[in-house]
């Protein structure tokens, strides 16, 4: 019973560790890129033991204190639209309740492929567009429509896949209304604060989050998103967006990967192959 409680013991004690790495390479991303790290957490949480369901879920809670130090770092600069980040932070708001509730009901097999179609959208985002260092946006009625509209968009996939949206929001930011590389990544950051709130509630009502992960993640990624945040503001746009691309682009082989293991088809067939003899 004493080894049984021992070896327990040192899962936990993995896990542990293994959640405070995620969150500094998350935080990190986090400030570096806009993002609120949700393409780094839920591909590790479905790793120590969780279903993709429940990754997105706890994703999105530990997103909340990630953000909240990215805003602060990137205001110091004057980095925030301030009128901006209220109309897309409305529309997420809407979006992740929606996001929340397909999550609860949609198939395992469909999430993990819809995450992967949803990587390669955004590594094609970043390889084909680079945001002026330089630029602004100006905001009139018809532009401020479209901020809430894409904001509903982005909720909807961040109550879906555990992303804070930043992925999306930033590409967007620049080549829809204009924002610089680190104008587009402060102003994510901010709006994604509010619909991560909403759809953590909405999780955490669907019995979806595991509030101790998400913790551990979301408080080490605070700690770091302002290095991060420094870092971005020493490279050039053109640099950024392409490490983005690189790390997306590694993280979309693991994605497919899992997804093809629990795919039944395609599941069987890699069996198959694995146990197939040699025919020599």
């Amino acid at each position: 019973m004493e080894r049984h409680h021992d070896a327990m013991a040192n899962i936990n004690v993995r896990v542990t560790v293994t959640l405070l790495v995620v969150g500094v390479v998350a935080g990190l991303l986090s400030g570096l890129f806009g993002i609120g790290g949700g393409t780094v957490i839920v591909p590790a949480l479905v790793l120590v033991g969780l279903s993709q369901r429940q990754a997105a879920a706890t994703s999105l809670a530990a997103i909340v204190p990630t953000s909240v130090t990215g805003v602060v770092s990137y205001a110091m600069g004057g980095d925030v639209d301030w009128v901006a980040a209220p109309l897309l932070a409305c529309g997420m708001v809407a979006g992740s309740q929606i996001g929340s509730w397909l999550l609860s009901r949609l198939p395992e097999v469909f999430l993990r492929w819809f995450y992967a179609a949803f990587l390669v959208f955004v590594i094609a985002s970043q390889l084909l567009f680079t945001p002026e260092r330089e630029s602004t946006m100006h905001l009139q009625p018809a532009t401020g429509a479209l901020l809430a509209l894409l904001g509903v968009g982005i909720g909807v996939l961040s109550g879906l896949l555990g992303i804070g949206g930043g992925a999306v929001a930033v590409p967007s930011l620049s080549l829809l209304f204009g924002a610089s590389d680190l104008l587009a990544r402060g102003t994510s950051l901010l709006a994604m604060f509010p619909s991560a709130i909403a759809g953590t509630v909405a999780n955490w009502r669907r019995g979806l989050v595991y509030l101790k992960h998400g913790l551990v993640i979301g408080v080490s990624a605070a700690v770091m998103a302002p290095l991060g945040t420094a870092l971005a503001g020493m490279m050039t746009p053109r640099m950024g967006t392409d490490l983005f691309a690189v790390y997306l682009c590694v993280l979309l082989v693991r994605c497919v990967w899992t997804a093809l293991k629990v795919t039944p088809g395609a599941n069987a067939w890699m069996s198959g192959r694995g146990g197939r003899s040699d025919p020599r």
